[in-house]
């Protein structure tokens, strides 16, 4: 490994990182999950506490894993070692750096794979394929398309595509540019399903559903559930933010910036469910259905609704855009090390680390689809390659990840480099320290006993 370290661009502006890092903290999960958890889980009596979730640990977390990026100003697995030297601190924590990076790189090798769905739904959605279709057909889509092994592979390819080439142009060309774009794009179709769905749906069902403050039924494990959320949504412990935060601008506010992410992802997230649900109680549909609510019921709303296949195409869009966001920020990491560390230009490391995630997508792409070879049984349970990647990057990867952060910054790395690197208040810089050092680690472990199935709460 090169001891040298390589000058990266930077973003241009302040808002450009933001409108970034907001867009990877932005995915599929913020357009069905929030909202639903939300109105299981008392509405508002649950956003409060999810809102304190977001305070104590989410925006601290994030907060530490920029301060890595913004001193080190590397990958995130050299910019780890090189902060932990500063501090007099071993350069094994580079661990801290690596284990985030391959779990944000295990998690797109699936990512795309859905992404690749709503990309095929924007196509069937502006091509008219919902119209006037029942249950059973839209199933049936759905079906065919999963089933075909060739048919996922190149939705999933187009993704990986786009990704890789949008990467490979560089930081401020590349991801920049393509940000500084989508996410106002994104917001903007989020309003006009906004504005479709209070004309065509169902409004007051759904802000009761989202909103009812029924403190009731926020039980102890709906606390977690917050908890575990917040955690998440933010894209933290899977490379992103340690990367993003290398290339940030000098004199860049960690606090302001980090607030502001963590809203607009909230914001993001409340605005697809007022676009959501108004459809779906208008409807009769289900509220609980989480993935299959997007891909199996709602198509059968939009088929039957005036507009439907346009707005219907503009929704699969919205996704496909959120899912882009969120893609370029996971594979991000592995190419600025490929270039810090083999010597590649930008657009080679770009494709070598696509290719790789397309070959990695086949996992999952042939799980999906049924082939044998990718069944396992474990521990007397039948499951798939693919499932096994998803509960291991999601209920063990991502919680260790954020342990591993949340350790390192609060304990090893030294309180004059953090103090630096954080730059506000002594109140405040003492606020961040107390929820790293002692709230984050202990609620992080909660979130991994519970997640595991290690502990029933």
């Amino acid at each position: 490994m090169s001891t040298d370290t390589v000058k990266h661009e930077q973003w241009s502006s302040r808002m450009s990182y933001m409108l970034a890092a907001t867009g990877a903290a932005v995915g599929l999960g913020n357009i069905w999950k929030f909202p639903y958890i939300m109105g299981e889980n008392g509405g508002g009596a649950f956003v409060l506490v999810y809102f304190a979730c977001i305070l104590l640990i989410g925006i601290p977390v994030m907060m530490s894993e920029v301060l890595i990026g913004k001193v080190g100003r590397q990958a995130p697995a050299r910019s780890a070692r090189l902060v932990s030297q500063q501090s007099g601190g071993s350069g094994k924590w580079s661990i801290v750096g690596w284990f985030g990076s391959l779990t944000g790189f295990l998690i797109l090798s699936f990512y795309v794979v859905i992404a690749g769905w709503a990309l095929a739904y924007t196509y069937y959605g502006f091509n008219g394929m919902f119209t006037d279709q029942t249950a059973v057909q839209i199933d049936s889509l759905f079906r065919g398309l999963n089933a075909s092994g060739a048919e996922l592979m190149a939705w999933s390819g187009a993704v990986v595509l786009t990704t890789t080439l949008v990467v490979g142009l560089g930081v401020k060309d590349g991801l920049e540019r393509s940000v500084n774009w989508m996410m106002p794009a994104l917001f903007v179709l989020l309003l006009v399903m906004v504005g479709y769905a209070s004309q065509h749906g169902d409004m007051p069902a759904a802000l009761k559903f989202m909103f009812n403050a029924d403190f009731s039924k926020l039980s102890w494990n709906g606390v977690l559930v917050a908890l575990g959320h917040a955690f998440f949504t933010l894209s933290l412990a899977s490379g992103i933010m340690t990367m993003y935060g290398a290339y940030l601008p000098a004199g860049t506010s960690l606090v302001k910036t980090s607030i502001y992410i963590a809203v607009m992802d909230t914001v993001v997230a409340i605005l697809a469910g007022i676009a959501i649900y108004p459809i779906v109680f208008a409807n009769g549909l289900e509220p609980g259905a989480g993935p299959g609510l997007i891909f199996q019921t709602l198509p059968i709303a939009f088929g039957s609704m005036p507009g439907g296949q346009i707005f219907g195409g503009l929704f699969f869009l919205m996704l496909v855009v959120a899912a882009l966001t969120s893609a370029l920020a996971l594979i991000e990491s592995s190419v600025a090390w490929l270039v810090e560390n083999r010597g590649f230009k930008r657009m080679q490391a770009a494709v070598v680390s696509g290719a790789v995630i397309w070959l990695l997508s086949l996992t999952t792409v042939f799980s999906i689809s049924g082939a044998e070879w990718t069944k396992i049984t474990l521990f007397g349970n039948e499951t798939t390659m693919f499932g096994i990647l998803d509960f291991t990057t999601s209920n063990i990867m991502l919680p260790v990840g954020g342990l591993l952060t949340a350790l390192f910054v609060g304990y090893v790395v030294k309180r004059s480099v953090t103090e630096q690197a954080i730059d506000s208040s002594a109140a405040i810089y003492t606020f961040w320290r107390v929820c790293v050092r002692y709230v984050a680690p202990i609620a992080i472990v909660l979130v991994f006993l519970q997640l595991s199935g290690l502990v029933s709460f």
